[in-house]
């Protein structure tokens, strides 16, 4: 896996994926950033809702639970110094759909976590307090 990143000038970078894809980021006004794209650590938990997520949805499809959406609210603890790394992040899954099986939501948030996940398992591994939660709404 390959990405490439280049200077947009400022302190704007621009992501070439392997994949075709391209994505900007930029840093905080207070740096000189000017908004022209998401802040890198806002990537590092959007890749973890988005890995995670692609786990919890296949496990529920393959468990042919009849889901109508899910959504992962993140909210991160940052370290007061410098490297201002993730302290503590919190994953609330919200699940909607047709009589889910909450037993098969629970493992599927709990396999993510544990065994399927690589961004979440990197981050664990690194000394990130990981915690997760479900609710399951009636669609």
């Amino acid at each position: 896996m390959k990405t490439v990143v280049n200077w947009r000038g400022g302190v704007h970078f621009q992501a070439d994926t392997d994949s075709g894809h391209t994505l900007d980021m930029d840093g905080a006004p207070s740096i000189g950033g000017e908004n022209k794209g998401a802040r890198p650590m806002e990537m590092v938990l959007a890749g973890l809702g988005g890995c995670s997520s692609i786990d919890v949805m296949t496990m529920l499809q393959k468990s042919r639970q009849d889901v109508k959406d899910c959504q992962v609210q993140i909210e991160a603890q940052r370290a007061d110094a410098v490297p201002a790394i993730f302290t503590k992040i919190h994953m609330h899954f919200v699940v909607k759909g047709t009589g889910l099986n909450e037993n098969h939501v629970k493992r599927a948030v709990q396999l993510s976590a544990d065994k399927y996940c690589s961004v979440s398992i990197m981050l664990s591994k690194g000394g990130v307090e990981i915690s997760h939660t479900y609710e399951i709404q009636e669609a």
